[in-house]
């Protein structure tokens, strides 16, 4: 384990108050994710599940978490089931979670192992009033590989066809959505890793590397301080930083261009998500520098509305018109254009064409819907941006913030100030 150890308290909690959502005789199945094939006979590094982590603190592949609510006897509320350690196994792959070891690290107190399951699992389910199955619900996410989660679905309801099944992520969301103090303490920590990492670019950096050179520079923050990459990571030179997601990083980093970077440190499962641009040759241009002040100015002001009530829609109509003004100042466009834009093509599309705020947490763009209203202790990005293609300027600022009556920037301490940046490239 590359993190220091998480007290199972957390996820007693989460659990506790999961199935505080369910009625008597409610039956919970939460699976593991699968082992990813690479190609050949090669595996992507395991990721765990975000929900079974959260309810667990379980890394291993092919568990499974199984709770009956209020179950005539108290070893049969929580089951977690393992692989069996197996010595032929353990010599090619390392050392598997002992009983023990699971339950330390879970509290859950019955720890049974995977060729237990459905002798188990049959019972329980004939016993049960209601059956909550879980599955990945994000609304644009629809890939072409069938997940365990859907596999198993399918299984079971071919198995039990009479059975009432439930919806389990709605619950999920409206859990993981809300952080714990753990939770937030945890995420610090990323974006503290995250922010080590930016300097050591801010270091580095000069005309001629590739872009995956400074991206080198991340990987070892990252790798040294236990954590990995929390998803793909954007580093992208010039008109690169135009492409949205922009994966290559491969280009070379041109003097007098800027480098947009949007990155962040996964530790625990717990992520950061972080964009900032800087200069190539550490000094902007008079119009880069200008730019660049009129996205941070925007998102100054908007991390004032991540406050309880509002919501991602919210965020998002108020920092259009705050970078729609910031254009007009910067002549891309005039005020005689945006009163006569069409209503479905704003004038600001063309230079700013995404969201400002996504939920995070455990995923990079975590659980949660745009039109939920904010809560204290809510964690949410908040990332402006100006992309103007013919001049090869691509600038996203990209903050972590916690909701509340007054907002937290949990990621303010990550330089972002252009005098500052400049001042710290000058090696």
């Amino acid at each position: 384990m590359r993190y220091n150890n998480i007290d199972n308290k957390l996820f007693k909690s989460n659990r506790e108050r999961l199935m505080e959502q369910v009625n008597e005789g409610s039956l919970l199945i939460i699976n593991s994710n699968d082992e990813t094939p690479r190609n050949g006979d090669q595996y992507y590094p395991f990721r765990q599940h975000s929900d079974l982590f959260y309810l667990t603190g379980i890394e291993q592949e092919k568990t499974i978490l199984i709770m009956f609510k209020d179950h005539p006897l108290p070893a049969f509320r929580q089951i977690l089931f393992i692989i069996r350690p197996d010595e032929t196994l353990e010599t090619w792959e390392g050392r598997k979670l002992r009983a023990k070891e699971a339950s330390d690290i879970s509290g859950i107190v019955t720890i049974k192992y995977l060729d237990e399951t459905e002798a188990i699992l049959r019972d329980l389910m004939v016993q049960s009033q209601r059956v909550y199955l879980n599955r990945n619900e994000y609304p644009k996410f629809f890939p072409d590989v069938v997940s365990r989660d859907d596999r198993f679905i399918i299984q079971l309801q071919k198995q039990f066809p009479l059975h009432r099944y439930e919806r389990l992520s709605p619950l999920l969301w409206k859990l993981r959505m809300v952080k714990s103090k753990e939770e937030i303490t945890l995420m610090q920590k990323a974006m503290s890793i995250t922010g080590d990492a930016f300097n050591r670019v801010l270091e580095t950096l000069k005309p001629g590397i590739k872009e995956y050179e400074a991206e080198a520079e991340i990987i070892y923050e990252f790798t040294r301080q236990g954590a990995t990459h929390g998803y793909q990571p954007i580093i992208a030179q010039g008109i690169n930083g135009c492409s949205l997601h922009y994966h290559h990083n491969d280009s070379i980093c041109q003097d007098g261009q800027l480098l947009l970077m949007d990155f962040g440190a996964e530790y625990a499962n717990y992520g950061a998500d972080c964009s900032r641009t800087i200069p190539v040759n550490g000094r902007f241009t008079l119009r880069q520098r200008a730019c660049y002040e009129a996205v941070l100015r925007v998102l100054k002001k908007a991390i004032q509305l991540y406050i309880p009530g509002n919501t991602i829609n919210t965020v998002n109509q108020q920092v259009n018109l705050m970078i729609q003004d910031e254009m007009i100042a910067l002549g891309l466009f005039t005020q005689e254009d945006v009163n006569n834009q069409p209503a479905d093509k704003p004038c600001y599309a063309k230079y700013f064409m995404h969201g400002t705020a996504h939920f995070l947490g455990l995923d990079v763009h975590d659980v949660g819907g745009k039109d939920i209203p904010f809560e204290s202790g809510m964690i949410l990005t908040c990332e402006p941006g100006l992309y103007i293609r013919d001049e090869a300027i691509g600038i996203r600022i990209e903050d972590n913030i916690l909701v509340g009556a007054t907002p937290t920037n949990l990621t303010d301490h990550i330089i972002k100030e252009a005098e500052a940046i400049e001042k710290r490239m000058q090696y």
